[in-house]
């Protein structure tokens, strides 16, 4: 069966009643939760994880892969009206945005951020319908030292792109992997890291550990930090329809978006940041109107926001098909995956053929529901930025217990709900990316399994890890990653010591 028509039986689930009515809620929440500045939709899907525990998985994906769109989207709201970007992904969009509303033009900048995310995010999710089979096909015929370099690869580029330094990224990534060794060898049969908790001996429940280290650690963060007064937001007027010249500057840059950000997205060190960076540079090096950029350009608008949510499906393709999260939300939603007992990969494919395509016809019907809901109702969404923050943070702590206690109904999760959340906190207090604490947990047992599989295949030689030349391949890239940002700073360094002799050859001279 080919993926057309695949991607028509899956259009068959997702357009049930239930299923279109999961995707509404979905696309709803994520705009509103992507509205707010500091809540971005890895938080949000996080915070429904507990709560969807007995749904059908099918409608969870659906609605979660709604709440991934719509707060990518929701993002460039308070990018433009507000100059504070709710995801890092939307730093860019603010550049522009935010001068385009305070020359009025603020309801032009939502627009050609809505229609492009609209067009971008289709022709990525057209991009990923065909791609993601041609990497399936590629992944099962990857040995057990392949999937370990793989993900080795994968705890690199997420903790390097992720985080401000590599070694507070790896720094977060050793505490994940640690946690992951919690619990009962599967070999062995012995507990690890207990000490003495039988609730510890299934390992650290990875649904507590992301509430706790997003939601919880969040809202302590802020309260930590928390200043009173009313945001100063730039009210949105006139028609939110954007003129001739509007759509004649803004339909390339959304196809440049696209094409930068999909397959960017989708690499291993992908993610949605550099796309846009990529994008905005491009846009300002072609436009006709240079003198703009700075004061309002909308080509700079239009291409980072494409590229954003071209990013966000490029995601989905090492998610979906290798079981590799690039992203904070992408580990959050590997860990929904676990969370109903699957693992993706190539047999995920296989194994759950109609969940994946109901997944990905989904994403088609989210990006329509995205474009009905956001040109009408910007200004309306633009009401959420005025609600108070300790009511907002302290709704989140509640809902978050509520939604922990109710999985297991145990007072022993919510304490470690507190804890992990208190560590989140310690986490932010010192610039520590979280994301990589996440991946290191949900990846970690999976790489220890591909480890010892392949040493055991080899009778313990160690050189099987480099037997195979992708291993060697992937891993390679994986220590060029680590070792460059370290080369690039000793680089200056150098230069430092180097520029007082030369300036005292200058005076002498």
């Amino acid at each position: 069966m080919g993926a057309f028509s695949q991607l028509m039986d899956g259009f068959a689930h997702a357009l049930t009643p239930q299923n279109l009515l999961f995707a509404l809620i979905g696309v709803t929440l994520g705009t509103v939760i992507g509205v707010l500045p500091g809540i971005g939709p890895a938080m949000t899907v996080a915070l429904l994880l507990p709560v969807t525990y007995n749904l059908d998985p099918t409608g969870s994906f659906i609605m979660f892969a709604g709440i991934y769109y719509g707060g990518m989207y929701g993002g460039s709201t308070t990018s433009i009206l507000l100059n504070t970007p709710g995801e890092s992904a939307s730093i860019i969009t603010a550049v522009e945005g935010n001068q385009m509303a305070r020359r009025g033009r603020g309801a032009q900048a939502l627009a050609t951020a809505a229609i492009g995310s609209f067009v971008a995010g289709t022709l990525a999710t057209v991009a990923l319908t065909f791609v993601a089979p041609t990497v399936v096909k590629l992944a099962l015929k990857l040995g057990p030292e392949d999937y370990f370099a793989l993900m080795v690869l994968a705890f690199t580029t997420v903790s390097a792109v992720l985080g401000k330094s590599v070694v507070r990224g790896l720094s977060s990534l050793g505490l994940g992997l640690a946690l992951g060794l919690v619990g009962i060898d599967s070999q062995t049969g012995q507990a690890r890291f207990t000490l003495g908790i039988p609730q510890l001996l299934d390992g650290i429940d990875v649904v507590i550990m992301a509430v706790g280290l997003f939601a919880v650690g969040e809202a302590f963060y802020v309260a930590s930090r928390l200043r009173h007064g009313v945001p100063d937001v730039i009210a949105v007027k006139g028609s939110p329809w954007m003129g001739r010249q509007d759509w004649a500057r803004s339909w390339k840059p959304w196809l440049r978006g696209a094409a930068f950000g999909f397959p960017l997205g989708a690499m291993p060190a992908g993610g949605a940041e550099i796309p846009t960076f990529l994008s905005y540079a491009t846009e300002r090096r072609l436009s006709k109107h240079p003198e703009e950029f700075g004061k309002g350009a909308i080509e700079g608008v239009a291409g980072p926001e494409a590229a954003n949510n071209a990013a966000a499906a490029g995601v989905l393709v090492p998610l979906l098909t290798l079981g590799l999260p690039t992203s904070a939300t992408a580990a959050i939603l590997l860990a929904a995956f676990q969370q109903y007992g699957l693992q993706p990969g190539p047999l995920l494919f296989e194994r759950e053929s109609a969940l994946v395509w109901a997944l990905i016809a989904s994403l088609y019907i989210g990006n329509v529901l995205l474009l009905v809901l956001n040109l009408p109702l910007a200004a309306v969404w633009v009401r959420l930025l005025k609600i108070p923050r300790p009511y907002l943070y302290a709704g989140i702590v509640v809902f978050a217990s509520l939604g922990t206690y109710a999985v297991n109904g145990t007072v022993v999760d919510l304490a470690f709900l507190l804890v992990i959340g208190l560590l989140g906190l310690l986490l932010r207090r010192f610039g520590v990316p979280v994301a990589p604490a996440v991946i290191g947990l949900i990846l970690g047992p999976l790489a220890e399994q591909q480890l010892r599989r392949a040493l055991a295949i080899s009778q313990g030689d160690v050189t099987t890890l480099v037997s195979s030349p992708i291993a060697v391949v992937l891993l390679s890239i994986a220590a060029l990653i680590v070792a460059a940002p370290l080369a690039v700073r000793l680089a200056r360094r150098l230069r430092r010591t180097a520029d007082p002799d030369r300036e005292k050859e200058r005076a002498s001279v």
